[in-house]
C-alpha cells in the first residue's frame, strides 16, 4: 500500500511516497534556489538514493557526497526526469505511474527504448517533444 504524502510548512516539499494517484509539482522537490533536494525525490518515490541515480543514468555514488549531488550533471538529469514525469502524470494517472511509465513503458517512436534509457543517453528534450506530441492530439 502506498503511503500518504504529508506535505511541509517550512520547504513546502513532499514527506513520504507520493500517493498513487497524487499530481506533484517539480517545484515541491526543490529548494529556495531551485536545486533539486534528491533525499526528498528519492523518499517520494520510495527509492533509494543508489536507486535514483541508477534511473536518472549516474554513478550510484553519486548522491553520497553534496558536492556531487549538487552538481550540474546530477542536477541536470533528475531534473529532466522530473519534468518529463511531471508532465505525463496528468495522463498517466497520478506522479507514481507516470515514474513507472518513465521507467518501463517502451516507447514505439523511439525504437522501443524508454523515456529512462533515453533521458541517460541525453535525449530528454526528445522525450519532451515526444509527449507535447501526444499531448496536442498527435499520434504515439
Amino acid at each position: 500500500m502506498v503511503t500518504a504524502a504529508k506535505k511541509t510548512s517550512t520547504t513546502g516539499g513532499f514527506v513520504g511516497r507520493v500517493p498513487a494517484t497524487a499530481r506533484f509539482s517539480i517545484f515541491s522537490l526543490m529548494d529556495e534556489r531551485g536545486a533539486v533536494k534528491v533525499d526528498d525525490v528519492a523518499e517520494a518515490f520510495a527509492m533509494s538514493k543508489a536507486q535514483l541515480a541508477d534511473t536518472a543514468g549516474l554513478a550510484r555514488e553519486v548522491f553520497q557526497k553534496a558536492s556531487r549531488r549538487n552538481g550540474p550533471k546530477a542536477q541536470s538529469r533528475v531534473r529532466e526526469m522530473l519534468e518529463i514525469i511531471n508532465l505525463v502524470q496528468t495522463w498517466a494517472g497520478g506522479a507514481a505511474q507516470a515514474m513507472a511509465w518513465y521507467r518501463a513503458e517502451p516507447i514505439p517512436a523511439f525504437g522501443g527504448r524508454t523515456a529512462e534509457a533515453l533521458v541517460k543517453s541525453g535525449n530528454a528534450s526528445a522525450v519532451r517533444d515526444y509527449v507535447d506530441h501526444l499531448a496536442t492530439g498527435g499520434y504515439a
